[in-house]
C-alpha cells in the first residue's frame, strides 16, 4: 500500500509541476493568468489511498501589468471582462489579449486570426448597429456637401465705422479693405466634393452703435441668399439677435445647390483685439481609406485622406458572474462550453461591470516568478521525500525476503 501511496505523490507532483512550468514559460506572454494545481487525498473507505490533483484553478481576477506598445490597434481592459472572437467553425472564444488587425477580407480579427465580436456601426446612423463580425469599409468615402457652419468670435468694440462703403458688386474686384473691419474665410464642399470658399465681411455700423453686418461672398460671388445679416449687441456686449443664423444659399453647378445655415451663436462685442474662437464647417471632399485605430471607447475609427474618421464597429467586452470556470484553450483564449461560468453579459467598455479600455497597451502576464520558484523548489523537496518512502518500502521488503 505504501508503495501506491508514494506514487500517487510522486504522479500528483509531477501535475503540479506541470502547472508550475507552464506559468513559468509563459510568464511573457500577454494576457496570460497564472494557474494552480490543487492537491487533495484519496480514500478507500477509510483507508488512505494517496494524494491526487483535484483541481486546477486560474488567477483569472489578477491583472497583469500594462505594457505600453504604441500601436493604435492594441488594447487592455482595465477590471473585468474578455474580448470576444469567433473561429472559422463558428466557436466563440474569450480572450484578454487585444491584438487586433484588418484581414485581407476587411474584417477585425485577433492575434490568431479570429474574427473580433461586436456591432457593426453605420456612419451618421443613431444606433447600437448589426451585432456580429466587424467589417472596416475600405472603399471611397463619398462627398458630403456642406450644410453647417458655425462661427464664433469677438468683435472688437473698438472698430470704428470704415470710411468707404461696402461693395461687392463686381465679382472680379475684391472688396476695398477699406470698407471693412474684418474678413473671414470657411471652406465649404459640394456634393461633389468641390471646395468653395465661404468669405465674411464684418463691418461696424456706426461708432455709436452696438450693431455689425456681415456681407458674405461664395467663391467672391454674392450668394443667391444670405448676402448680409446686421449683429446687433446690448449693452454688455451680448448678441441680441433672435435667430442667430443666417441662410446662404448658392448654385455650384454641375454640383446640387448648396444651401448652408451659418450660426453665429456665442457671438460677442467687446473692446480688444477681435479674435475668432469657432470657425468650423461639416461636409468633406472625397477620401481614400487609409486606416483604422481603437479609440478608448471600443469603437473602431476607419481613416481617411480627407482628414475625416468615421466609426464603423463598436468592440463589446464578455463578462462572466463565474469566470474562474471558463476553460483555458490555446492562443492565449477561453472556451464558456458548460453552464459553470454563470450568466454572460455582453457591454460597451466601460460600462456595467466591463472594465474600460486603455489603447496602445496590452495587458502582461499576472505570473509572479519569484512565487513559482518557491513551489518549484517545494515541490522538489515532495518528489524527493516520495521516492524516499518508495526507496525505504523497498529496503524493508529485501530484508524481509532474506529473512524468510
Amino acid at each position: 500500500m505504501s508503495f501506491n501511496i508514494a506514487l500517487s505523490g510522486i504522479q500528483a507532483v509531477n501535475e503540479q509541476l506541470n502547472s508550475i512550468s507552464n506559468n513559468i514559460a509563459n510568464a511573457s506572454t500577454y494576457g496570460y493568468k497564472a494557474q494552480r494545481a490543487n492537491f487533495a487525498s484519496m480514500y478507500a473507505g477509510s483507508q488512505p489511498t494517496g494524494v491526487q490533483v483535484g483541481s486546477t484553478t486560474q488567477n483569472i481576477g489578477l491583472t497583469g501589468g500594462l505594457l505600453s506598445t504604441g500601436r493604435s490597434l492594441d488594447a487592455s481592459i482595465n477590471g473585468r471582462g474578455f474580448f470576444v472572437s469567433k473561429t472559422t467553425s463558428g466557436e466563440t472564444v474569450y480572450s484578454r489579449v487585444g491584438i487586433f488587425t484588418k484581414d485581407g477580407s476587411d474584417f477585425l480579427v485577433d492575434s490568431a486570426g479570429r474574427r473580433v465580436q461586436g456591432n457593426q456601426l453605420t456612419p451618421g446612423v443613431a444606433s447600437e448597429g448589426v451585432p456580429g463580425d466587424i467589417k472596416v469599409p475600405t472603399q471611397t468615402l463619398e462627398a458630403k456637401a456642406t450644410k453647417a457652419i458655425d462661427f464664433a468670435a469677438n468683435l472688437s468694440a473698438d472698430w470704428k465705422k470704415p470710411t468707404v462703403a461696402f461693395d461687392a458688386s463686381d465679382p472680379t474686384v475684391a472688396p476695398d479693405p477699406a470698407s471693412y473691419n474684418m474678413t473671414k474665410v470657411t471652406l465649404a464642399f459640394d456634393s461633389l466634393g468641390k471646395s468653395h470658399t465661404v468669405s465674411q465681411y464684418f463691418v461696424r455700423d456706426d461708432d455709436a452703435a452696438n450693431s455689425v453686418t456681415v456681407h458674405t461672398l461664395i467663391d467672391g460671388k454674392v450668394p443667391t441668399a444670405g448676402d448680409s445679416v446686421k449683429l446687433t449687441f446690448d449693452a454688455n456686449g451680448k448678441m441680441t439677435n433672435d435667430p442667430t443664423t443666417l441662410k446662404l444659399g448658392f448654385n455650384p453647378a454641375p454640383a446640387s445647390p448648396l444651401d448652408i445655415t451659418l450660426d453665429y451663436v456665442g457671438t460677442t462685442f467687446q473692446a480688444g483685439e477681435a479674435t475668432t474662437s469657432v470657425n468650423i464647417a461639416d461636409g468633406y471632399t472625397t477620401g481614400q481609406y487609409v486606416g483604422v485605430e481603437l479609440a478608448s471607447d471600443g469603437k473602431v475609427i476607419a481613416k481617411y485622406s480627407n482628414g475625416e474618421q468615421q466609426a464603423v464597429g463598436q468592440i463589446k467586452l464578455a463578462t462572466f458572474s463565474n469566470e474562474d470556470a471558463l476553460i483555458p484553450v490555446n492562443d492565449t483564449s477561453w472556451t464558456a462550453n458548460g453552464a459553470d461560468v454563470g450568466t454572460v453579459s455582453l457591454d460597451n467598455p466601460g460600462a456595467s461591470a466591463a472594465g474600460a479600455l486603455s489603447t496602445a497597451t496590452l495587458e502582461g502576464s499576472n505570473v509572479d516568478i519569484t512565487s513559482e520558484l518557491v513551489g518549484l523548489m517545494g515541490s522538489q523537496r515532495n518528489y524527493q521525500a516520495n521516492s524516499k518512502v518508495i526507496t525505504t518500502e523497498n529496503q524493508m521488503l529485501q530484508s524481509l525476503m532474506q529473512a524468510m
